[in-house]
């Protein structure tokens, strides 16, 4: 990120997201085939929290494209077997269906090889069911968000994916009547008025074809099925960052008031029932506010820890660690993340189920935080390198 790129962004943060009625009529996503700056995709997609499309000139240098692909623009059996053989891999069965999702198991990379092989010459199709290796998606994907309502990408190595994406706030049309989305957002059942009395409000899903080579940007929130058309590999990544760890903690207050809903009867004759929300959370989502209150102190930890030694003139005096994850994004990007973590704080601070938390147990203490944060921004500020408000 650079310096005007950081002044931007700064005071875009300040106004809301503006709304995605533009999507709620539109097929189309920006595809973009020339080179673009991280700054740019910064303020143009991640700020605003819009999906794009990447060309496959961004791949094309990618040795996974060359290597693992054949000729004919299918996967290379050998070189993959080559690579993983006995790996322990998960595997999902898409034919089957267990709390709206699919049931894993862990088999050797070889043996799922061995099936796939074995599905194609079959006409694709197995008695053994639809299965796909949970890292690389050989199938389709449930109706979902991504986990903690992170940003992704994915790129397809090979094969080609079709993908059905709803801006986000669109899913609340598709809940049912009990407040669960639906498996599949093409069933029939969303016709069942019974049953999902406003799936006729939802807009129709961005429908997206993705072809060899070509990389989609998902960002926070939007819930997404995803079908390969042919036999496909993807390599996917979650990520966050200053800009949604806004969005991240809105869901977590969400998961937490769905919790307490689902239990509030027991709310005065339960022992600790506030505990006991934290720990169901944490059971179905996968972390608690706890847990994101010391995600939010390494994230700040490691910013400040970078920007402390910016002013050196020799580099080799980062952390390793810090000197390769930092130095290409530079100071900006790593203020610019160390505010929005104290926004974040700030609200923490303020939020009734995290005052009840036991703050003895906490690995963030949060007005020794916020200190810490402002002295740092302020010490960075006064040696120019940042922007003044």
């Amino acid at each position: 990120m650079d310096r005007e790129a950081y002044r931007n962004c700064c005071s875009l943060v300040k106004i809301p997201r503006q709304s995605y009625e533009q999507f709620w009529s539109s097929h189309f996503v920006d595809y973009i085939d020339k080179e673009l700056s991280y700054s740019k995709f910064f303020k143009k997609y991640l700020l605003p929290n819009h999906p794009c499309m990447f060309s496959k000139r961004f791949t094309e240098d990618w040795k996974c494209r060359k290597q693992w692909v054949s000729e004919e623009g299918k996967p290379n059996f050998q070189k993959l077997l080559q690579d993983f053989d006995e790996t322990p891999v998960p595997v999902a069965n898409c034919n089957a269906k267990e709390y709206n999702a699919n049931p894993k198991q862990v088999i050797p990379f070889k043996e799922f090889i061995h099936y796939w092989k074995e599905y194609i010459k079959n006409g694709h199709s197995s008695p053994k069911g639809c299965l796909y290796l949970k890292d690389w998606h050989m199938s389709r994907t449930p109706f979902h968000a991504d986990v903690f309502r992170s940003y992704s990408w994915s790129a397809n190595i090979c094969g080609r994916k079709k993908w059905l994406l709803y801006p986000p706030g669109q899913e609340d049309f598709l809940r049912d009547t009990h407040g669960n989305l639906p498996y599949d957002v093409t069933s029939t059942e969303l016709q069942d008025r019974g049953l999902y009395p406003q799936s006729e409000e939802a807009c129709q899903p961005l429908e997206i074809i993705q072809e060899a080579g070509e990389i989609i940007f998902v960002p926070s929130g939007w819930h997404h099925q995803v079908y390969n058309l042919e036999d496909t590999i993807s390599i996917n990544h979650n990520w966050l960052n200053g800009c949604n760890v806004d969005i991240m903690w809105q869901f977590l207050q969400n998961e937490l008031l769905s919790v307490q809903k689902e239990i509030s009867e027991w709310r005065n004759t339960m022992d600790s029932w506030h505990q006991h929300c934290q720990v169901i959370m944490k059971a179905c989502s996968g972390i608690d506010y706890a847990e994101f209150a010391s995600f939010l102190k390494i994230i700040a930890g490691n910013r400040m820890a970078f920007l402390n030694t910016c002013s050196s003139v020799d580099s080799s005096d980062y952390p390793r660690h810090l000197s390769e994850t930092f130095t290409k994004l530079g100071p900006f990007h790593a203020a610019f993340d160390l505010q929005r973590v104290a926004n974040i704080i700030e609200c923490l601070v303020c939020n009734e189920d995290f005052k009840r938390l036991d703050h003895t147990t906490l690995t963030l203490q949060p007005e020794m935080m916020l200190q810490q944060i402002r002295d740092t921004i302020q010490s960075t500020r006064g040696q120019h390198l940042l922007y003044q408000d």
